[in-house]
């Protein structure tokens, strides 16, 4: 084994190896767990683990500060001078970095930088997996099959800086989607949720929530097109909103590139854009939802800079009370724009003060409404109006008077997540929940179901 195999001392090595003005050393210990089932059985599990180095060197030169980043998998102590000096030659050769700043300095170091990183394995599936069993009996019971998979990855992140810094993050993360069909294949349901450790979730409970949404669907109503009452499920409400926060960087709103920017010039902050008391929120240190409390960012773009590497992160609100509060940015957007410094954060919750289910959403429904399962396929059509088309998937249901009667076709939709909030006519209980499009990138969010008067299935999809 390498004399230099620790994490925390591989960042320490890297740190002593530099010869630029300034360096960062990101180190993210990887680790993960899968279960994978079909027709109501196991089919596959593993465990993985891996290393990744990134190596951010910065220049001073006479016309300004120039980064050059470079990572690698699986380094090794053999790996890091070569790793360290081609960061240094990349920020050598490259020109001064638009977003430079002075790299973060002065915040207090992890009490846990020095310790061995976190880890999952297969026990983390120890109560989940017989649950799963028995969800399967019960659906084979049931004339039904269950297909899925449950992940469960902890990436322990150690940051070191030449200015001092010494920032330990460990972020677990789980999902767990899982699927019902009937045996002919002609019905489908689906269901989704997001877990830090497999205790909070029950395959039981979603197995009969597959098993009612089967039930409706055994009678078929062909709609057409057109705008319609519709109960969006917090799912679909967190891959909307999500879009949302990733358009709302306030630099391309200053340049007026954005649904965010006034006519005229300028931003539209202060701006109502919901009746409803409807609050956009992310909280690194959110009950169930925790993530990093510092910035760690592995390259530079529109939402984020190498520079800002452990830059504390604080609560924020990016809509409060129906009012557009706040717009993303970095040190360097923050002072072109003169707006405060308000980084990504990698979570998002939605509170409307509702205290209704999805379930006594539906049956307070008067009249006709469609409830949706979740959406997928999402794309952008016009960033100025932030216009989203997408699909409807895994079952469409048809409420008249509070009641389920049905399941509908699938649907293409267009519609702005901005402007659905400015129509949203009631908002549930905020709950955790699974985007179904955005899962593989953001899973920690929290969202109440809404009811939207006019949604706009705009065509109708033979998808399923």
């Amino acid at each position: 084994m390498s004399r230099v195999s620790k994490p925390y001392e591989i960042v320490e090595r890297a740190l002593e190896l530099s010869t630029t003005d300034g360096l960062v050393v990101i180190a993210d210990e990887h680790s993960s767990a899968n279960l994978r089932w079909a027709g109501n059985a196991l089919t596959t599990n593993g465990v993985t683990r891996g290393r990744t180095l990134t190596v951010i060197a910065t220049v001073d030169g006479a016309k300004g500060t120039a980064s050059g980043v470079v990572s690698r998998s699986a380094v090794t102590a053999d790996d890091l001078e070569p790793l360290v000096r081609a960061a240094e030659a990349a920020a050598r050769g490259a020109g001064p970095a638009e977003d430079a700043q002075p790299l973060v300095s002065g915040v207090p170091s992890s009490p846990d930088f020095t310790d061995p990183p976190a880890e999952t394995g297969s026990e983390v599936f120890g109560d989940f997996a017989p649950a799963l069993g028995d969800a399967f009996a019960r659906a084979r019971a049931g004339g039904r099959e269950l297909y899925g998979f449950a992940n469960h990855e902890l990436n322990s992140t150690y940051l070191g800086t030449s200015t001092g810094l010494r920032l330990r993050h460990d972020q677990p993360t789980g999902t767990l989607e899982l699927n019902a069909k009937s045996p002919d294949r002609t019905r489908s349901a689906w269901a989704g949720r997001s877990t830090r450790d497999f205790k909070d979730v029950d395959p039981a409970a979603m197995d009969a929530e597959l098993a009612q949404r089967l039930r409706w669907a055994e009678r078929r109503i062909e709609l057409p097109a057109g705008r319609y009452e519709t109960l969006l499920p917090p799912t679909a409400v967190a891959d909307l909103l999500i879009y949302q926060l990733w358009s709302s960087t306030a630099r391309d709103a200053v340049e007026g590139r954005t649904v965010f920017s006034q006519p005229g010039g300028g931003t539209r902050l202060g701006e109502t854009l919901a009746p409803l008391p409807l609050t956009l929120r992310s909280d690194p240190h959110a009950p169930g939802l925790e993530s990093s409390p510092f910035v760690i960012a592995h390259s530079s773009g529109d939402s984020g800079s190498v520079f800002d590497n452990g830059l504390p992160l604080a609560p924020t609100d990016w809509v409060r009370e129906g009012k557009l509060e706040r717009l993303t940015t970095t040190r360097h957007t923050a002072g072109l724009t003169g707006l405060p410094v308000s980084p990504a954060i990698d979570n998002l919750v939605l509170d409307g003060g509702g205290e209704r289910s999805l379930e006594e959403m539906v049956a307070a429904t008067t009249g006709r409404a469609l409830l949706l399962t979740c959406l997928w396929y999402i794309r952008e059509v016009d960033p100025a109006t932030l216009l989203l088309t997408g699909l409807t998937r895994d079952g469409v249901y048809l409420v008249e008077d509070g009641e389920v009667v049905g399941e509908v076709n699938n649907f293409r939709f267009n519609e702005s997540p901005v402007d659905l909030l400015s129509r949203a006519s009631e908002a549930g209980r905020t709950e955790k929940t699974l985007p179904r499009e955005w899962g593989d990138w953001f899973t920690r969010a929290a969202m109440p179901a809404l009811r939207i008067p006019d949604f706009n299935m705009s065509s109708v999809s033979q998808g399923v």
